[in-house]
C-alpha cells in the first residue's frame, strides 16, 4: 500500500493550522509558499480537508484557512480518508480464482481467506490511526501539552533559536537585535 503524497502534505497543513495563532486564517498563499508545491494541486488537498469538515474556509482580505476542529479531536484516519478516501490494501482482482478455477470450491474459500486477512489488517491499521490525534502527534514534538501558536502569515517570521525556544518551553533572554 502506497498512499499518495497528498496526505503527507495533508498533514503539514493540518500541523500548520493547529500551530496557528487562534482566530487568525492562514492564507492560501503562506501554505502554497511553505508547502513549495503546485497550487493547483494545492486546492485539491484543501477543497478535500474542507469538505470533510476538519478545515473551514474564510472569506475575505484577511481570509484563509483554519481548523474547523479542536485538533484534539482530528485523528489521523480522519485525515487519511479526507485524503486518500477509505484505502483497501488488497485489491482483490480475481485472480485466485482464475489460476485455480480446476480447483472449485477450494478457490473461492482461499480468495474469502485472503481477502479476510486483509480487510482485518485494514481495519486494527484504521483503528490505530483513528486512535492518534493531531495534537497528540504534536505534544510528542514539542515535548509539551500546550504547544506555542504562531502567526504563520507573519512575513518576519523566524524559526530561530527564540522561537524553537519557545516551542520547547524555554524561557531565556535575547538580545532583540539578534533578530533583526
Amino acid at each position: 500500500m502506497q498512499l499518495t503524497k497528498g496526505l503527507e502534505q495533508a498533514a503539514c497543513i493540518m500541523a500548520l493550522l493547529a500551530t496557528q495563532e487562534q482566530n487568525v486564517p492562514i492564507s492560501s498563499h503562506v501554505i502554497h509558499d511553505r508547502l513549495s508545491g503546485s497550487q493547483t494541486y494545492l486546492r485539491k488537498i484543501m477543497r478535500k480537508l474542507v469538505v470533510s469538515g476538519l478545515v473551514k474556509s474564510v472569506s475575505g482580505n484577511n481570509g484563509g484557512f483554519s481548523l474547523a476542529v479542536d485538533p484534539k479531536e482530528i485523528t489521523l484516519l480522519q485525515v487519511v480518508q479526507a485524503t486518500e478516501g477509505d484505502v483497501s490494501t488488497f485489491p482483490n482482482l480475481g485472480f485466485i480464482n482464475k489460476v485455480f478455477q480446476d480447483f472449485e470450491p477450494i478457490a473461492s474459500k482461499a480468495e474469502v481467506v485472503l481477502n479476510t486477512a486483509f480487510a482485518q489488517a485494514d481495519q486494527r491499521w484504521a483503528q490505530y490511526l483513528d486512535d492518534v490525534t493531531v495534537a497528540q502527534l504534536l505534544w510528542e514534538v514539542f515535548e509539551v501539552k500546550d504547544f506555542p501558536r504562531v502567526n504563520w502569515n507573519d512575513p518576519n517570521l523566524k524559526i530561530d533559536q527564540y522561537l524553537l525556544a519557545k516551542f520547547k518551553g524555554i524561557t531565556f533572554e535575547i538580545d532583540q537585535n539578534e533578530n533583526k
